[in-house]
């Protein structure tokens, strides 16, 4: 069930992304026959907060509005990566997933649900320049800074700023259907679903954590990313069975050795198509996809575009020529 929706704040939260759930859940629809939530902004630090953009933020509700939610989202906040949270808080987040809420979390918000221990052996998304921070603060959490949003039912974590409004969506979408989250996405504006995740947007390859065992072929595949190459190979380089290697494999990197390369793959067409004149053609065989057709098929699955208009989006600009 969806229907009575909070969003709890802590001071310094980030205006935009309050803003993504209040846009989503907080704005009667019901004239064009979208459901309307009984919505509520609640506060874990008193009634007056403050904003980095310079603004307070007031509200009648505290911690006991949380109490009968079905939805809880967290938005990301000043300083949410270092600081402390309230026990209070913590304690009615995991008091609200024991009686059957969700928990939904935007940006840096993620860091408050995962010292609820919400995260603990749950995978989750998280802006990929906290990806880092995250792993080594809360070691039990299965970081994954490629996407735009983790569904670990009844906790939904979500990337950067507009990455909020895709885990809100998917919600939507989950709970009520297509046709309400398209009818919300069609008003707001803004795409119901996005394919792709963050790779698009990451300014260089993110650093690899607990690779114990697969840290050297994890180094070799990246050298050799135009090579075919199977998981008896890879198995065979690391002296394990491929069983064994597979299973490590997971266990140290959160993913599949196919998807980790198909992943490296893509940052390398990325870079390739920013930094360089190539052909798509050219792109597509040095990083390892062999032909365009392939490079453009698994670009838009995982980027969100095609290679050209990345090219165009993100190709930086010719210095200006002078007499």
């Amino acid at each position: 069930m969806l229907q009575n929706v909070v969003v709890v704040l802590l001071d310094g939260v980030h205006p935009f992304e309050l803003g993504v759930v209040c846009e989503v859940f907080g704005i009667d629809r019901s004239d064009d026959g979208l459901p309307a939530y009984d919505f509520a902004v609640a506060s874990a630090e008193g009634p007056t907060l403050t904003s980095p953009a310079g603004f307070t933020i007031g509200t009648r509700h505290g911690l006991e509005r949380l109490e009968e939610a079905d939805l809880i989202a967290v938005p990301a906040g000043d300083s949410y990566v270092h600081r402390e949270y309230p026990p209070e808080l913590l304690e009615a987040l995991n008091r609200a997933v024991g009686r059957g809420a969700r928990v939904l979390s935007v940006c840096s918000g993620v860091f408050v649900l995962a010292a609820a221990g919400l995260l603990d052996g749950r995978r989750c998304a998280v802006h990929w320049r906290h990806a880092q921070e995250l792993a080594r603060r809360h070691p039990h959490v299965r970081v994954e800074p490629d996407v735009l949003y983790v569904d670990e039912d009844p906790v939904i974590t979500s990337a950067g700023t507009a990455a909020g409004i895709d885990a809100c969506l998917h919600l939507v979408r989950k709970e009520q259907g297509s046709d309400v989250a398209n009818a919300i996405a069609r008003r707001m504006v803004v795409p119901p679903h996005r394919e792709g995740g963050q790779t698009q947007y990451v300014d260089r390859p993110l650093p690899r954590t607990r690779c114990d065992t697969v840290g050297e072929v994890l180094a070799w595949m990246e050298r050799h990313l135009d090579r075919e190459v199977t998981v008896d190979e890879l198995a065979a380089r690391a002296h394990m069975s491929p069983r064994t290697f597979a299973r490590r494999f997971q266990q140290e990197t959160g993913t599949t050795p196919y998807r980790w390369l198909l992943g490296q793959r893509v940052l390398l067409a990325r870079e390739l198509l920013e930094g360089t004149d190539e052909t798509v053609d050219a792109v597509a065989a040095r990083a390892g996809f062999g032909n365009a057709a392939t490079l453009r098929h698994h670009f838009a699955r995982w980027v969100g575009t095609t290679p050209q208009a990345y090219r165009r989006a993100f190709r930086c600009p010719e210095p200006a020529r002078t007499a």
